[in-house]
């Protein structure tokens, strides 16, 4: 494993549903491809799925993995970016927290975006992590049992999670630290 790809060999998910916040996707997308992951994109959607850019419809992504044929044995880490819509989607379909709670119970690295950390609190995985989520969605994590802070990212484990109001730079470098420290703990224990 090459020093500048310390990602190559490892597949990452990306958890979306239209309405995502594009930006929380591809800003991050772009560094994880640049650390040598390989990325599929694991929606509710079929073929393609919407991004939410601003404050309208953004572009088109194609869809790998169908979220219903999806296992988290399938990946080694998962991003979850936010968006109101999007997290709305995902909240409300079952195999989400199947998959959610596949990769929290392998100790397996997850990030999640804004309004994304809600969907780890229907998965039951989120009770005594630290976390940060948008303001809409702290009521749900406190009663999920999850401590709030005012962060912009938070580590906690194999979790790290980041308000919609981050400072992207940061995020992306701290993603790919992240990924790469928590996904070779995970194999070295395998």
């Amino acid at each position: 494993m090459q020093n500048d790809k310390p990602l190559a060999g490892k597949t990452i998910a990306i958890l979306v549903s239209n309405g995502f916040e594009e930006v929380q996707m591809t800003e991050p997308q772009r560094a994880l491809l640049a650390a040598g992951a390989t990325l599929k994109i694991v929606s509710t959607e079929q073929g393609l799925v919407n991004g939410w850019h601003e404050k309208a419809w953004g572009h088109y992504f194609a869809v790998d993995v169908p979220l219903s044929n999806a296992l988290a044995a399938d990946f080694d880490a998962v991003l979850i970016p936010g968006g109101e819509r999007g997290v709305a989607k995902l909240a409300a379909n079952p195999h989400t927290k199947r998959i959610l709670r596949g990769f929290a119970d392998a100790g397996k690295p997850i990030a999640a975006l804004g309004g994304a950390p809600q969907l780890l609190a229907l998965s039951e995985r989120i009770q005594g992590r630290t976390v940060v989520a948008s303001d809409a969605v702290r009521e749900t994590l406190e009663a999920a049992g999850a401590k709030l802070v005012d962060d912009t990212v938070v580590v906690d484990g194999n979790l790290i999670t980041a308000r919609d109001d981050l400072d992207m730079a940061a995020f992306k470098a701290s993603i790919v630290e992240h990924f790469t420290t928590v996904a070779a703990s995970v194999a070295a224990a395998a």
